[in-house]
């Protein structure tokens, strides 16, 4: 390791310690959280005389009410224009965004999110550009994946938001095998440092490492990114989100792309002979299976021969062919430069690469708290109830099992044990007969169960979930306008944690877009529904995002306002009742008369696009019957205007054979007439 790598080592492993040792009664506090939510069943005493540290019987209360919180509602994006001639652009980043949450399934990650935020105060996405997925036509894709709490070690001393910070760091469980695969390092040898990361209370894995990430600002504003494992450098990228090339060492020339082919000799135009004469063969192939681009790969230089090769970044890329955009306009790859002395010459067209220019790592909290990096946390608002509520059931327990009947006999009574359905009891005297008798002993809990009752009240009313967002039977609402209310207060009362959803997923919206811009450099296919329900194919093209100042300089237009669709949001979580309001409004008349064709078909385009089950099928049987009606309404004019002309035809012809008959007699007439 040279002495500057080192150096570079030693720093970011003492911010490291740093930050954790200023993070470490946080991090406690962590385990504890999740010990409660899986169910804990510790007992802090209470009072003096109590000899119970723990709970036989655990009523869990603490995973009730998180679960009662849990939605699989899924914010949907709103783009919004800052320019009027943008609107369609803003249109198809939405429908852009959308295409993007299937294809990672958000619905997992939402599902784990929506748990660990109120369980932790907050939690974070990781979005990333995964250049390994590919196809026949595209490379790379969006890749996001959650980052729990006991995986960031943020900046000490900066708590308003991620964006503030100088530097934030993530401790990522990797194997060993993926390591190596990916960068290229051998850490075998190495141990896993922080098996907690994996999850609470986990011991060392021997296949694992820790993996420290951690993304800092660079000098000009830009993000930067330095990794290791233990005391192995893994990655150094002073600018982790500048566009990287491999050229060769010789000439400058870029590498081939991975499966590309190359010539096994240098032809200056990078054409091999053998495809110039018209044969098939003269390619270096890669050995071992190896695609060329990798940095094992060997690829002979097309263009001098060379076959060492090293990574460069790049702050313009040179457009080699002419770039098609979607409304038709045409990108020229080069342009006539007009030099201060009036000579005139050609270049390529150079266009700047576009950067994110954001951390990657986007929080969600559940609610805002002043002077903490995660918002505040569910549990410990009521980690003192369930321990209460821990004390209370073993208390009930205690009485009841204690609890039983008792018999009193003579000191010299013999009692015969037997088979007998009749038992025996000798006794010395008749008075002794007075002495038998049974004794039932009954512990009264009803104080007990009614502090029990009032604790979990507590619970619910310090959270805000009530009976009514429980979906349990509220006796207190007795009209269904009263249960409206009801919940509305709750929601209300909640409403704090939605906006944070919200705001972190307008976040994550900016970022999908965004790292689109700079890495998605072929046009990727967006399918989205207009407005009558149709099936439509756009593309989203990156260059069409790219803008000329006036002084002739390229730049990319990012100018738009990300936010959320709260009535997309709420439609996807209560379609049956958007049916519902559809179907009155069908049978109202609001969308026409109900009996006409066109009316029943504008009706199932709506349900079709709120995804009603069979609206498809109906839809398309309603067009195809408009169709035959509208062929045999054709078929009827065509029939009519033939009959017609056939019925003029034929007057026309008699009219004839009429001038026929009568042109002799009226030749008479007329020389009559004239002599």
């Amino acid at each position: 390791m040279r002495k500057t790598d080192k150096k570079k080592l030693e720093l970011w492993q003492g911010r490291l310690e740093t930050n954790k040792t200023a993070y470490t009664a946080e991090r406690d506090k962590m385990d504890a959280r999740e010990k409660l939510y899986n169910g804990d069943s510790t007992i802090k005493p209470i009072a003096s005389e109590d000899v119970h540290d723990k709970a036989p019987h655990l009523r869990n209360v603490v995973s009730e009410l998180i679960e009662a919180q849990v939605s699989s509602t899924i914010p949907q994006p709103k783009v919004t224009a800052q320019r009027k001639e943008d609107e369609e652009l803003a249109k198809l980043i939405e429908d852009m965004l959308r295409v993007e949450l299937d294809r990672i399934n958000i619905e997992e990650i939402n599902d784990l999110m929506e748990r660990t935020v109120p369980i932790q105060g907050g939690g974070a996405y990781l979005v990333e550009w995964d250049s390994t997925k590919r196809t026949h036509t595209t490379a790379g894709e969006i890749a996001i994946s959650t980052i729990h709490p006991t995986q960031i070690v943020p900046q000490n001393g900066v708590y308003t938001g991620i964006e503030d910070m100088d530097y934030i760091i993530l401790k990522i469980p990797q194997t060993k095998e993926f390591i190596k695969r990916r960068y290229g390092v051998d850490v075998s040898d190495e141990e896993e440092k922080e098996p907690n990361a994996r999850g609470s209370g986990e011991s060392t894995a021997e296949d694992m490492v820790t993996q420290y990430v951690a993304y800092y600002r660079n000098d000009k504003g830009g993000i930067g990114l330095y990794s290791w494992v233990n005391d192995t450098p893994i990655e150094d990228l002073e600018d982790y989100q500048a566009r990287r090339l491999r050229r060769c060492a010789k000439c400058g020339a870029l590498e081939p792309a991975p499966g590309e082919v190359v010539a096994t000799e240098p032809t200056m135009d990078g054409t091999p002979e053998d495809v110039k004469n018209g044969q098939a063969g003269g390619f270096d192939t890669p050995p071992d299976g190896r695609d060329i681009g990798k940095p094992n790969g060997r690829a002979v230089c097309p263009f001098c021969g060379g076959t060492k090769w090293e990574e460069t970044e790049e702050d313009f890329e040179e457009l080699l062919t002419p770039v098609k955009l979607s409304n038709g306009q045409v990108i020229p790859d080069k342009e006539t430069i007009v030099e201060m002395d009036g000579t005139v010459t050609e270049k390529r067209t150079r266009i700047p690469y576009y950067k994110p220019g954001i951390y990657p790592v986007i929080l969600q909290r559940n609610i805002s708290v002043f002077g903490k990096f995660l918002g505040g946390s569910d549990v410990d608002t009521i980690a003192t109830q369930q321990n209460t509520t821990n004390r209370l059931v073993t208390k009930i327990l205690d009485k009841l099992c204690t609890a039983g009947s008792y018999f009193s006999l003579p000191v010299r009574a013999d009692v015969r044990r037997d088979a007998g359905e009749m038992k025996t009891i000798l006794l010395n005297s008749p008075a002794e007969k007075a002495m038998i008798d049974v004794y039932t002993i009954e512990g009264d809990i009803s104080q007990d169960l009614a502090m029990l009752a009032e604790t979990y009240e507590e619970m619910r009313q310090a959270i805000g979930v009530t009976d009514s967002f429980q979906g349990r039977r509220d006796t207190t609402a007795t009209s269904g306008t009263a249960k409206q209310f009801a919940a509305a207060q709750t929601a209300g009362r909640l409403e704090s944690k939605h906006i944070m959803k919200n705001a972190a997923y307008q976040r994550l919206f900016e970022a999908i877009f965004k790292f689109k811009l700079a890495y998605a450099d072929e046009p990727r296919p967006i399918p989205s529904v207009d407005e009558r329900g149709e099936r439509v194919y756009e593309e989203f093209n990156r260059y069409d995002f790219l803008k000329r100042d006036a002084a002739g300089e390229w730049y990319w237009n990012d100018q738009f306002i990300f936010s959320v669709d709260d009535a997309a949001s709420s439609l996807a979580a209560n379609r049956q009742a958007m049916w519902e309001e559809t179907r009155l409004n069908f049978q109202s008349g609001a969308f026409g008369p109900p009996d006409e064709i066109d009316t029943l078909i504008f009706f199932w385009a709506k349900l079709k696009l709120l995804h009603y089950p069979g609206a498809a099928e109906t839809l398309t049987m309603l067009q195809e019957k408009k169709e035959e009606q509208v062929a045999a309404a054709q078929a009827q004019q065509e029939q009519e205007a033939q009959i017609v002309a056939l019925k003029a035809r034929m007057d026309a012809e008699r009219a004839g054979a009429d001038a026929a008959v009568n042109a002799p007699e009226l030749k008479d007439r007329a020389e009559v007439a004239g002599m």
